[in-house]
């Protein structure tokens, strides 16, 4: 059953609101006039306007717009949290286009139009296509702006991070400001987030719009007015991007260029993550650890909440709880586990009591203060509580300190909870937002902002000096920073999780596009709390979980206090069993998804993606296959793999899946996807969208099994089981090898903790294979990089395709290899040489 929300919020109500945020005279609805002149730049036009203001479009690339308004002569500061200084002054040659009627300018890609009557926009490609065309002159209210686009009958928009609903935000408005959103639901809006970036598709082609102001900001995609959409914020500059795809890879990779890519993680990210609030005592948290190990689930990394902590205060151990705890990490990384120790951004407000966070913090004067001068104090899990100053980068390097002893202790990564920031005594649940930040930071001149407008930036301001302060600690291991609240950008410098979710299918259900909209929006590495976080999951519902998050970038399983255990064993044997088998399964695609997370932190595209993001022809109208009925809950894991969970998991009903191109094959057996026969219509039933897809496969749901499907073509790395991803596996290296178009595949590894790989100390190969008239061609590139793999030996797995002569060849020359013959494959096993081979099967 579907949950829903008691209210929703206009964006009329929060676009009124903004006066008051922003703490401005409000005054009436204003416009900027028509064109008074246009000044050529060399990378754009300076437009000065009749109502006495400015505004400056410039091209930082041939696809990259950056537009700047002030309804006064003068622009604000050029200053930015999410976008570099290098980015932000990248420049593109243009030429100027000015008629009758327009003033404007081409870059080698892009048409830039302004209306002479009223500076209304018009971007184009250079193929005609309009991208972006002001429905109406942007508009002022006292500090408040809105900018409003003519919306298209069949555009769809994409993105804004862990908003919840359906992943195309067509119809829907949203509020950034990021919020402490205990148990929210479907239509539960603000969430932690603020990540001010969406894409519009429309028949196959894709842009980007990207908001870069910290103050509260709203979107609303059609739903004040089907003809167009708007955004905007209450306060702050009018500084966004306009970026051409055309695909939606090009959309995401762009984003990724002017807010930064996430760093590679820690392999062991990678692993199964056990959790909950609170392990404690120490017998508690080994016992688990120890179970793990018995039982023989892989897993790689364990969690300690608050209650770890002496009287909830950050830095502190309660030794009595936890009497040795670097003895206890100790053995825990001998079992192969990494920890993880939460560290929320409130420090105690402890005078006299000798807590060192505190008095430092103190003497340093790093915490912010009220307008009068007074240190801010707030309630939240320590009791009265003061909060660090982030906009200053000496109060990120005194944070950083702060990690040390614990690093020094054993612990190996670090959890940022509670930073949106969330106050308990507060009427708004966080800080007031006439609160002092006093920025002090490179880029930024030296002044003093209001919470309300860095409010939205201050949880990854916090993320960024926890990151930063582990990499001064440790200069060659790759920091593990897990954030709750973050702002555009923030992906360079942690990864990310839904935050407070509950235990219920809808919440599961809820997941898949939560996880596919951060991804559009810089998060590749997230995940959500696997059986959800508030409440018990019944037995049914944490197996279904757990086999839907084995296929996504972090699996991580957490409960609150005070709700059942939720650990892989509970429910009993059976339950265990299958959870246990996609967990393995999780390990032995290991090898595919280091190389994913590689490519995420290379080029920013996603490990979780929407069909569309690789497929944006899937359907003959060019639509995004993802909006069918019933394929909301199918996602993509890289380019290769589809996981299509019922879209309805709780229901023992049959479900259609929708496969993005013509031929795909069945993960689990081998087999090719069999088209699925004609289902009867339900009475009254409209016409179904998949009469115009490739392919589509019925489905009997059973609570073991998962759909999954790989793309023929495919050449899928995978290894042998081991139990954490710190143990050599034994063995050769599998490579899948599905027969099919455009058949190819990749590799990246390396040590999987340190910062080697940039001084080319890594290893990346590369895979292809044809099916010619003789037999199967597979080739085998040579070993890119320094790194020596575990493996000697390759074990190719060839699927779809069988020999007619049972002969091999290498390099050209027949071997004395034997074909291993399996229901659905063949298999040979050959050396594996840094120089590469050529493998035929005929």
């Amino acid at each position: 059953m579907r949950e829903y929300c008691p209210f929703v919020v206009t964006i009329a109500a929060i676009f009124l609101s903004g006066s008051t945020l922003a703490q401005q005279t409000v005054s009436g609805p204003h416009m900027l006039g028509s064109v008074l002149s246009a000044t050529a730049l060399p990378n754009g036009m300076r437009i000065e306007t009749s109502a006495g203001g400015v505004e400056q479009i410039v091209a930082l690339r041939g696809d990259v717009l950056r537009i700047r308004v002030s309804a006064s002569q003068k622009l604000p500061e050029d200053a930015s949290w999410a976008v570099a200084p290098a980015t932000r002054e990248r420049t593109a040659a243009v030429v100027r286009e000015d008629s009758a009627d327009r003033v404007g300018f081409r870059t080698d890609l892009l048409h830039v139009a302004v209306r002479r009557s009223d500076l209304r926009l018009t971007v184009s490609d250079d193929g005609g296509h309009i991208i972006v065309q002001d429905a109406a002159p942007m508009r002022f209210e006292g500090s408040a702006f809105r900018i409003l686009e003519t919306m298209h009958a069949n555009e769809h928009y994409f993105g804004l991070g862990d908003k919840t609903g359906p992943l195309d935000r067509r119809g829907h408005a949203y509020t950034m400001w990021n919020t402490d959103a205990y148990r929210y639901q479907e239509c539960s809006d603000p969430l932690y987030k603020s990540i001010p970036f969406f894409m519009t598709f429309r028949a196959g082609r894709a842009a980007g719009i990207f908001l870069d102001d910290t103050w509260r900001s709203s979107f609303d995609f059609g739903k004040e007015s089907p003809s167009y959409y708007s955004f905007g914020a209450v306060a702050g500059p009018v500084d966004y991007y306009i970026f051409l795809g055309p695909s939606p890879r090009q959309v995401v990779e762009t984003y990724a260029w002017l807010t930064g890519k996430p760093p590679l993680p820690p392999r062991w990210m990678l692993g199964f993550q056990q959790s909950r609030y609170t392990y404690t005592p120490e017998s508690r948290l080994m016992e688990i650890a120890q179970r793990l190990r018995s039982d023989r689930i892989p897993a790689d990394a364990l969690y300690l909440d608050i209650d770890f902590q002496d009287r909830n205060w950050p830095f502190t151990v309660n030794t009595k709880a936890f009497p040795d705890l670097p003895k206890a990490l100790t053995a825990l990384h001998q079992m192969r586990f990494h920890v993880v120790a939460i560290t929320d951004l409130h420090i105690a407000d402890a005078p006299g009591q000798r807590y060192a966070p505190y008095d430092s913090g103190m003497a340093g004067d790093r915490f912010l203060h009220r307008p009068d001068g007074s240190v801010y104090v707030g309630s939240v899990w320590p009791g009265p509580s003061v909060f660090p100053d982030f906009t200053q980068a000496a109060t990120r390097a005194w944070w950083g300190t702060l990690y040390k002893p614990f690093v020094q202790m054993g612990f190996d990564g670090f959890w940022n909870d509670m930073n949106e920031p969330s106050i308990f005594n507060s009427h708004t649940g966080t800080i007031p937002l006439d609160v002092i930040h006093r920025i002090d930071e490179p880029g930024f001149r030296t002044r003093t902002a209001t919470h309300a407008e860095i409010h939205n930036v201050y949880g990854m301001e916090n993320s960024r000096a926890t990151y930063d302060g582990l990499l001064k600690i440790e200069p060659d291991t790759r920091p593990f920073v897990l954030t709750r609240a973050t702002y555009a950008g923030g992906q360079r410098y942690a990864a990310t999780w839904t935050g407070d979710n509950s235990s219920t299918w809808n919440h599961l259900r809820m997941t898949t596009p939560m996880l596919e909209s951060l991804g559009l929006s810089g998060f590749s590495f997230s995940g959500a709390d696997v059986g959800g976080f508030a409440g018990t999951a019944t037995p049914d519902l944490l197996t279904k979980w757990i086999e839907v998050a084995a296929f996504q970038p972090i699996d991580r399983d957490h409960t609150e206090k005070g709700t059942g255990d939720q650990e892989p064993w509970v429910g009993g044997a059976m339950q265990e069993d299958v959870r246990r088998s996609f967990i393995e399964q999780r390990y032995r695609l290991m090898p595919y998804l280091y190389t994913l997370a590689e490519e995420s932190a290379r080029t920013g595209l996603p490990m979780v993606r929407p069909l569309f993001l690789d497929y944006p022809d899937a359907t003959q109208d060019k639509h995004p296959i993802d909006l069918d009925p019933g394929v909301g809950a199918e996602f993509l894991l890289g380019h290769d793999l589809l996981i299509a969970p019922s879209p309805y998991p709780e229901a023992p009903d049959d479900y259609t899946v929708e496969l993005p191109s013509a031929t795909w094959y069945d993960f689990w057996t081998g087999r090719r996807v069999a088209p699925a026969p004609p289902a009867d219509p339900a009475p009254n039933a409209p016409p179904s969208a998949a009469d115009g897809v490739a392919l589509t496969a019925r489905v009997h749901p059973t609570l073991d099994a998962l759909p999954v499907y790989v793309r023929a073509g495919t050449i899928l790395p995978m290894e042998p089981l081991v139990e954490s991803t710190s143990e050599t596996p034994r063995g050769p290296l599998t490579l899948r090898i599905y027969a099919g178009g455009n058949c190819r595949g990749s590799l990246y590894t390396d040590d999987g903790e340190s910062f080697a790989y940039e001084r080319g100390v890594f290893l990346r190969m590369n895979f292809s294979c044809a099916v010619t008239a003789q037999g199967i061609r597979i080739a085998i590139s040579k070993h890119d990089g320094s790194f020596l793999p575990w493996w000697k030996e390759l074990r190719l797995e060839v699927y779809g395709w069988k020999p007619a002569h049972n002969v091999v060849l290498e390099d050209n020359r027949e071997a004395s290899i034997p074909i291993e013959r399996g229901e659905a494959f063949v298999a040979v096993t050959v050396p594996d040489s840094a120089d590469g081979a050529t493998v035929e099967i005929e």
